[in-house]
């Protein structure tokens, strides 16, 4: 929420600067984000100032231009303009005036070349000297609006600079969900009021009536006073519509709201003032719609198959969830969230019919979502609108028009409210104080600073009879109370405090612990993590493969997603991890990353309806293996790199009997991919990424991807480390290579090596894969090291050699393999 600091000074005197109320608002948990200066400080304001039109007259050589004179306050200048706003005939009209030497915005900058601001030049325009410029709020920085000449206040004084007329400073404010009362200046002046020891600046809103009496007039009926507990309206006839004066249509800009008309500003004007939504209804359309009769005002659910043009032109489609305003005809908007098309206000709206209601906050935000239609209205309700605030705002924006459009308010409010609220009184026990802030405090301390909050209180033996002001909804045990006292004392200076008591028992948490492990592991290979949305989209895990056959149950999606991009949970990493490569590749030629989160799977035989949520590990690798370095040439990861990084990752958590298979899938490349397995157990996949699904992500070069299994880890894992003793005896190296079959698996080839060793081979490595002449076609080479070692004895030649003969006979026989060497 914006909430320029002129506005608030009307309701509560600030005696700090503005950064140290900001301080003092962000400690209390109202959390300041910015505070913005205005005017824009790109603009001259030296030599902008406030001009008074004096006349207006016909440009002799131009149809859409005129010759505006305007008294300066040192002498009556020209300005050629065609602003619309601006008409022949005009005079005493208050303008923004730019002297020649000012610097304005360039209201023409669309291109990134163009000057931002631009210098005022004396000019001919179509044979006319134009010696003043007449700003439009764009080029003076206030808006984007450059349609027509800014209109000032009437009491404006001539010549005045305009900079001690608009100077002004705004704080943006970031609300937590619980903070409703604050969305309002006189909100945020209570807040004020009550840190700062200020006395509060707040009139109950009065208003002058006719005696023409509203009652008769209209007709309200509630018929679900769970989701409408209460709905106000006021009658005001023969209004003018017009732009609203310079000062509310200010204020409305600096607070990030774009003026309208004077009924619509009024409406938003009192919202942002009282936290009170307002809709308004030409009168006029609900008498057309009731046939001539007096209309009637319906608030209830809608029906099955009713529909709804609202304020946007865009037909909805509504549900019997939603709660509607009506009358005998059908909807004429969805209540708190947006007015219906056909009875809006117009430019010859007449008579007004003024909507100030409370609506039940989920059941609002439900519909507001369902429709994807959120907006400043619906913003309050979904946060808490007091039903007291109705007759305030109705009271305000009647009586603003009634000033402002010169309406006539029919006497009396249109009123409903089935179930009053009973005033909320809270017992605090003094001692609560104490034990949930740490800090002794006095009955009268504490009814002092919750009288600055404006709570009542009694003391009543060792309790205080707290009674809590209507706006406070979020008030509702004696914890909250205390929380009150700690805000206005503020945070940062209650004390510290140890505990008393023993700690309770530690108690490990070993999955949690494995998890950190896990990172740490991959952390420590050189690999950054990455932590990716859980939330993503169709169309991105589509990509993951190239056949796009995907099934459709497979995802958990949103019922009401914040974006289309955000719409489905994750069901794996991959995805996440391709995009963070894309993104990085634009600035470095080195990635490494892992992440280790939870994907989403659907489970329809679960008993909550709930998905399966899964922990994955995800690694991706690409680019050069190390980051670029002028001694040496750069070489590039490639697949033995990302089996390196798994086979570390699972040697450090106990895994070392996992086993690569090869295996097809959609993701990766043909015959470029393997599965993980412990046994029967799946521990997860990896590969290169397939050329299709690297050019739908926009990758460059070979990516190597993996995502692994992280609750099968954990459950395999084991944090027992077990020692040999160094060898006492030499052992004996023999070198063994095998021609065999291109697709036969390594795997196979070392099973055998090591069931015909025996407990004599103690290690197996190796150390050389040849393809190519003069080997045969569909053959490969594989060497391997062999080290032989007794325990108790030095091991002969002989027993070696007849070990390894064995082994040669065994390879030959079973595998159809060819030894081409042998050797120690």
């Amino acid at each position: 929420m914006l909430v320029p600091i002129r506005w608030l000074k009307e309701y509560v005197e600030i005696p700090v600067s503005v950064e140290e109320l900001a301080h003092r608002l962000t400690m209390a948990g109202v959390e300041v984000a910015s505070i913005e200066k205005i005017p824009s400080g790109e603009v001259d304001w030296k030599d902008i100032i406030v001009g008074q039109i004096v006349a207006v007259e016909r440009h002799p050589n131009a149809d859409r231009l005129s010759i505006a004179k305007v008294n300066c306050g040192d002498g009556v200048l020209t300005s050629v303009t065609g602003a619309p706003n601006i008409k022949v005939g005009m005079k005493d009209l208050k303008v923004a005036v730019a002297k020649l030497g000012a610097r304005i915005m360039n209201a023409y900058a669309t291109e990134p070349t163009t000057p931002v601001t631009i210098q005022v030049q004396a000019a001919t325009l179509r044979g006319v000297d134009s010696q003043v410029v007449l700003c439009s709020e764009k080029e003076l920085g206030l808006s984007d609006d450059h349609t027509d000449v800014m209109l000032l206040e009437k009491d404006a004084t001539v010549g005045a600079a305009l900079v001690d007329l608009l100077g002004d400073q705004v704080l943006e404010i970031e609300l937590t969900p619980n903070l409703g009362r604050c969305l309002s200046v006189i909100g945020i002046a209570r807040e004020v009021a009550a840190l700062t020891g200020s006395k509060l600046h707040i009139k109950s809103p009065k208003w002058k009536t006719s005696d023409e009496p509203s009652e008769g007039q209209a007709k309200i009926e509630i018929l679900d006073d769970a989701l409408c507990p209460r709905y106000s309206a006021a009658l005001i006839k023969g209004v003018k519509i017009k732009e609203a004066p310079f000062w509310m249509r200010y204020r409305l800009m600096l607070a990030g709201m774009r003026p309208i008309n004077s009924i619509v500003d009024i409406s938003n004007y009192v919202m942002l003032e009282w936290g009170q939504p307002l809709h308004a209804f030409d009168y006029d359309k609900l008498v057309g719609r009731a046939g001539g009769k007096h209309p009637g005002i319906i608030i209830r659910r809608a029906q099955a198959g009713e529909k709804l043009v609202t304020l946007d032109k865009i037909e909805r489609q509504l549900t019997d969830e939603m709660l509607m305003i009506c009358d005998e005809k059908g909807p004429i908007a969805l209540a708190g969230v947006m007015g219906g098309l056909e009875t809006e206000v117009s430019g010859s709206t007449k008579n007004i019919l003024l909507e100030s209601a409370n609506f039940h906050a989920i059941n609002n935000r439900k519909t507001a979502m369902a429709l994807l239609l959120p907006s400043e209205a619906s913003q309050r309700y979904t946060r808490g609108v007091p039903p007291e605030s109705t007759e305030l705002g109705a009271m305000r924006a009647a009586d603003l028009m009634r000033q402002i459009s010169r309406g006539t308010i029919a006497r009396g409010l249109l009123d409903v409210y089935p179930k009053p609220r009973q005033p909320k009184i809270i017992s605090l026990p003094i001692r609560e104080v104490k034990r949930l802030l740490g800090i002794e405090m006095s009955a009268k301390e504490i009814s002092e600073i919750l009288k600055r909050l404006e709570f009542k209180s009694r003391k009543v033996k060792e309790n205080l009879e707290v009674s809590v002001p209507y706006y406070r909804l979020d008030v509702e045990i004696p914890a909250d109370l205390i929380e009150e006292v700690a805000r206005v004392i503020g945070y940062d200076r209650l004390p510290s405090t140890l505990m008393s008591d023993r700690l309770p028992p530690q108690k490990r948490n070993r999955s949690q612990e494995m998890e950190e492990r896990v990172r740490d592991l991959l952390a420590g290979m050189g690999l950054t993590e990455v932590v990716n949305y859980s939330l993503t989209n169709l169309a991105s895990l589509s990509k993951l493969d190239p056949s796009g056959k995907m099934a459709s149950g497979a995802f958990v999606e949103l019922a009401n997603p914040i974006s289309t991009e955000r719409s489905v949970m994750r069901s794996t990493l991959m995805n996440g991890l391709l995009e963070s490569v894309a993104v990085n590749q634009r600035h470095q030629d080195h990635i490494g990353i892992f992440e280790v989160g939870r994907i989403f799977l659907s489970n329809p035989e679960s008993h909550d309806g709930l998905p399966d949520e899964p922990r994955r590990i995800g690694i991706a690798l690409a680019g050069s293996q190390e980051e670029a370095s002028w001694t040496e040439p750069s070489q590039f990861v490639d697949f033995y790199a990302l089996t390196g990084a798994i086979e570390a990752l699972f040697s450090r958590l106990g895994l070392s009997k996992a086993v690569h298979i090869s295996t097809q899938h959609p993701t990766f490349h043909p015959g470029r991919s393997a599965e993980i397995r412990l046994g029967n157990l799946k521990l997860g996949v990896l590969g290169e990424a397939h050329p299709e699904v690297a050019a739908k992500f926009d990758l460059r070069g070979r990516v190597y991807l993996a995502e692994l299994d992280l609750e099968t880890l954990i459950a395999h894992a084991t944090e027992i480390k077990c020692y040999e003793p160094l060898p006492r005896f030499p052992g004996i190296r023999q070198d063994i290579a095998v021609v065999v079959d291109l697709n036969l698996p390594a795997k196979r080839i070392e099973d055998l090596i090591r069931r015909e060793g025996g407990e004599l081979l103690r290690e197996l490595t190796l150390f050389d894969v040849y393809e190519g002449k003069p080997l045969p076609d569909g053959k490969k080479s594989l060497a391997y090291a062999l080290d032989y070692r007794a325990d108790e004895r030095t091991l002969k030649d002989e027993e070696a050699q007849a070990i390894h003969l064995r082994i040669q006979s065994a390879v030959e026989k079973e595998l159809s393999a060819q030894v081409r060497g042998a050797g120690g």
